[in-house]
């Protein structure tokens, strides 16, 4: 039998052998076309002002919370913090997790219970994959996207059923059709569970998310939205009904046996969203993914999105590779998405856009990509 250490070795050589080993790089001093920062906040100085003058309201704040929110970790700014959430998402109640891993692994592993069924997205994020793995639930994945897919799968659902879904999908920027999802939903009697990590701040009035702008918060049964993307900040939130939020303070082992976040990371959430709702953030970066969407070439393998995710597929991990090498020998921080993060053959650039992104570095990306496409 091979020791730990035989295994771990083989592991490493074989993600080399297939070109696909991943490893951590510092910050860089390109211009950001990769992070998932889509507003500009987390480097924004009047969020950062902001920020400060709410601090000064704190004078004895504490550096740590001092355990999990079931023992010493819980704080009534929290909770006040919650309901500003959910009154700002049209939700009853809202109920914060150090990081939307935590939360979509906290929700999928103490929700469903054997006997019944999770159909997801073949698309969905790893996150909500290793939530479901973790609960005894029987798991039926559909088509991206695919309708006729998802109601052959709800044919064969038993006990409580749940559908899951990302309403904008972080690999290719796309978007569920949530609406149609939701009539089948609804004849079926499932739970529809919308992953928004990708969607708030893009989406919806001030940012409320794509389940918002569709008018559909009554019909959604639970949606996860984080803060780390467009707020800028850090952890996430389940929104749900009131009665979801007790079950999960009460089966939810992520959120149990954890310790809270410190006050100001709570702080700084609530100062992204005082932010969000004083001004528009949301026309700017509208209009530079049109202006990048119009200044790519005709004929590159542009996948249709309408969010601040562009996707460009080279298939083959060496292509893609090395394509983002050019980019990045020219001054834009673009990555290569290779599989087998994404499956073999639609590799691709995951080209990210943000408030941040001057509309002449939006022009001179494509221009460049237009000459090595």
């Amino acid at each position: 039998m091979k020791d730990i250490n035989t295994f771990i070795s083989e592991s490493l050589q074989q993600r080399i052998k297939n070109h696909s080993l991943r490893t951590l790089k510092p910050e860089n001093s390109l211009i950001d076309f990769c992070s998932n920062d889509y507003l500009g906040f987390s480097r924004s100085e009047e969020l950062k002002m902001l920020f400060d003058d709410e601090l000064k309201n704190y004078p004895e704040y504490r550096l740590g919370s001092g355990g999990s929110r079931l023992l010493a970790g819980n704080h009534s700014f929290t909770e006040s913090l919650e309901n500003q959430i959910a009154i700002f998402h049209d939700s009853e109640s809202a109920l914060i997790y150090n990081s939307g891993f935590d939360a979509n692994i906290g929700l999928f592993a103490s929700l469903p219970q054997r006997g019944d069924t999770i159909i997801s997205d073949e698309y969905i994020h790893a996150s909500i994959i290793d939530g479901i793995r973790l609960s005894h639930a029987s798991r039926y994945i559909f088509r991206h996207n695919d309708l006729s897919s998802l109601e052959q799968k709800l044919k064969l659902a038993k006990g409580k059923i749940f559908i899951v879904v990302e309403s904008a999908y972080s690999m290719d920027g796309d978007e569920a059709p949530l609406k149609e999802i939701t009539k089948l939903a609804k004849q079926y009697n499932a739970a529809l569970i919308v992953d928004e990590a990708h969607a708030v701040g893009i989406f919806g009035e001030s940012g409320r998310g794509m389940v918002h702008e569709l008018g559909l918060c009554e019909e959604v049964f639970a949606r996860i939205i984080t803060f780390g993307k467009a707020l800028g900040t850090h952890g996430a939130a389940i929104l749900g009904s009131s009665q979801l939020r007790s079950y999960l303070i009460n089966f939810s082992r992520a959120f149990i046996y954890t310790t809270a976040a410190p006050f100001l990371n709570h702080l700084a959430v609530k100062s992204a969203y005082l932010y969000f709702k004083s001004r528009d953030h949301q026309t700017d970066i509208h209009q530079r993914i049109k202006l990048f969407k119009q200044s790519i070439k005709s004929g590159t393998k542009l996948l249709d999105s309408r969010s601040a995710i562009q996707i460009i597929v080279i298939p083959g991990n060496d292509k893609a590779r090395e394509a983002a090498r050019l980019i990045q020998q020219g001054g834009f921080d673009v990555r290569a998405i290779l599989s087998p993060s994404v499956a073999a053959g639609s590799e691709r650039l995951r080209i990210c856009l943000h408030n941040h992104n001057l509309t002449t570095e939006i022009k001179n990306l494509c221009e460049l990509l237009n000459r090595i496409l």
